[in-house]
């Protein structure tokens, strides 16, 4: 009966050893963004989305990774004319897709600039 047991505890413990390993194997996440500016809202989305797509595809040659799971995050603005952007400029609503979080306000040179965030996980 104690061999019994023994051999139980054992068990278990090799299985929390397993367990514990993949997911540290897995685990893995950054947050991307890319900042465009253009003369409409829709043309600025559009060229931030591709900005992070371009920015996904380098980490992931930089990372020697092929799949990774893609998930919306709200970006911090990159304004590029001046420190932050106050509130009264965002223009809403904000663009959330099932990979991309998009926030967009007035610019200074440009009518509108986005910010497209994303969080990357492999």
């Amino acid at each position: 009966m104690k061999s019994n047991w023994r051999a139980f505890a054992l068990a278990v413990i090799a299985a929390g050893f397993c367990l514990g390993q993949s997911t540290t194997a897995e685990a893995g996440c950054v947050g991307l963004n890319g900042t465009a500016d253009g003369v409409n809202k829709t043309t600025a989305v559009s060229r931030s989305q591709n900005a992070l797509a371009t920015a996904v595809q380098e980490f992931k040659a930089s990372k020697r990774i092929r799949n990774v799971r893609i998930s919306p995050m709200r970006p911090k603005p990159q304004p590029y004319w001046r420190s932050s952007v106050s509130p009264d400029l965002y223009q809403k609503p904000d663009v959330v897709t099932s990979k991309t979080h998009t926030v967009c306000w007035s610019g200074v040179v440009s009518p509108t600039v986005c910010s497209t965030g994303a969080r990357v996980c492999w």
